[in-house]
């Protein structure tokens, strides 16, 4: 909590003693790091063994490695073994009158010489492959998104309650001040009443920023099955990467390579492609290996049952070419004709959803480490002007209010100086995630820059 330190040393360094002494030093104690903090790639690992979005995805993806093994089948020879009995009872006064019964077993099998349908639904298996493994790829990145968003959420949620909570200090002891100079006849009672406003106003924000705190807290938790967590917060100075390379249009043209989505799209179109194969294989022939073997008993008082085993055995070849289908192939070609069309515009809408993605992810990163400048440049600023301020106010040049507000505005600048650096990290996850670079190996960078 960078910004909940810098508030505390600099409650210390104003003028007012008692009270706000002992409220500095509970704000600085609560800075100090947990004895049990987590950092990033430690929370991300957890959510990586807990969280059920994640965990369906992966369970999608090598569900498929079954569905390519099921689908090659086709190719492979296959077996079956058939067996039956029956009896008849034949009328005496007809000739052979009597009972007649038979046991019959065969095993029969097939082996698909020339069958193109089946080599179109082999192929179609294999890039589903492709496809679902890309959106284990997709999930991933999701996941390491969303637990940086989730822990900096509560890092943010922690500076912004210290920020209040050393804003109230402040002014408790401004308040403190003002009662005191109005009772010695140094001051009005609009300054008191000015610091009063201010102190009611700080309460309110404190008690908001508490619950903002615990509610970013159980998302965290939910997030990664765990409870009393305690992130690790940045090490000062913070010191941001750089976005490389710094040219938006090489993340685009990476984007277009190896983002999951476009690989998911391209690999849509494949499998359209290979339907209308598929359809079209439908109304050309197909050549199988068959054979059979097989033996039946027959039994019975009937003279036209011949007793005994009687064995058979077969082996050829099967070919059958479809002559008429009732216009079912034709119109089934025209259908998958124009589903082709569909997925080569998906095609083309993921590419563009992927490109404007990335440019406003790159673009936001951008401007995130310029305000992350500007913010540090007012934080300076804001503390001379604090300082200027006080020494008005002692020497009778300042009203309490102009105090009250140059506290406060010093509070609100570290505030979101510590919020920009955050969304800063998160964005050039973000901005990794969009152009489909996103890897674990990603967090570490990050991590680099928290507590050890």
């Amino acid at each position: 909590m960078p910004a909940l330190r810098s508030c505390a040393r600099f409650v210390r360094r104003l003028p007012a003693r008692g009270p706000l002494a002992a409220v500095a030093l509970a704000v600085a104690l609560l800075a100090s790091p947990a004895a049990h903090a987590q950092n990033l790639k430690e929370l991300y690992e957890a959510a990586r063994a807990y969280d059920a979005g994640y965990l369906a995805a992966r369970a999608l993806a090598q569900s498929a490695d079954y569905r390519v093994a099921a689908a090659e089948g086709l190719a492979r020879p296959s077996a079956a073994l058939g067996a039956g009995a029956s009896t008849a009872r034949i009328d005496p006064q007809n000739f052979g009158g009597g009972e007649s019964n038979s046991i019959n077993a065969t095993l029969s099998a097939r082996y698909p010489i020339i069958n193109r349908v089946n080599d179109a639904s082999i192929a179609q298996a294999r890039r589903t492959l492709d496809s679902a493994r890309a959106e284990l790829e997709s999930a991933e990145q999701d996941l390491i998104v969303r637990v940086a968003q989730a822990y900096f959420d509560v890092l943010a949620a922690q500076d912004t309650l210290a920020t209040t909570r050393a804003n109230k200090a402040a002014i408790t002891e401004q308040l403190a001040s003002a009662k005191r100079n109005f009772e010695v006849g140094t001051a009005t009672i609009t300054d008191t009443r000015e610091a009063q406003a201010k102190f009611d106003k700080a309460v309110a924000d404190e008690i908001g920023a508490e619950n903002d705190l615990r509610t970013k807290r159980i998302a965290l938790d939910q997030l990664v099955g765990r409870s009393g967590l305690a992130p690790k917060p940045l090490v000062l100075p913070v010191t941001l990467p750089p976005v490389m390379p710094t040219d938006v249009e090489s993340w685009v043209t990476t984007a277009d390579g190896v983002h999951p989505n476009v690989r998911r799209a391209r690999v849509g179109l494949d499998i359209a492609r290979l339907e209308t194969e598929k359809a079209r294989a439908a109304e050309k022939f197909t050549l199988d290996a068959v054979g059979s073997v097989g033996a039946s008993r027959a039994s019975g008082s009937s003279i036209s049952t011949l007793p005994g085993i009687t064995r058979t055995a077969s082996v050829g070849v099967q070919f059958n070419l479809p002559l008429y289908t009732g216009g079912q192939t034709g119109n089934r070609i025209q259908e998958t004709l124009l589903l082709e069309e569909k997925a080569r515009q998906d095609l083309d809408a993921a590419r563009r959803a992927i490109a404007q993605g990335t440019r406003v992810a790159y673009f936001g990163v951008q401007s995130g480490q310029a305000q992350v400048k500007a913010l540090e440049a007012a934080e300076s600023s804001a503390k001379l002007a604090l300082e200027a301020t006080q020494l008005g106010y002692r020497v009778g040049v300042r009203v309490n209010l102009d105090v009250l507000n140059a506290q406060t505005q010093l509070f609100q600048t570290q505030r979101d100086l510590a919020r920009a650096r955050y969304d800063v990290l998160v964005g050039s996850l973000r901005l990794a995630q969009a152009s489909g670079q996103l890897q674990p190996g990603d967090i570490d960078a990050v991590n680099a820059l928290l507590a050890k």
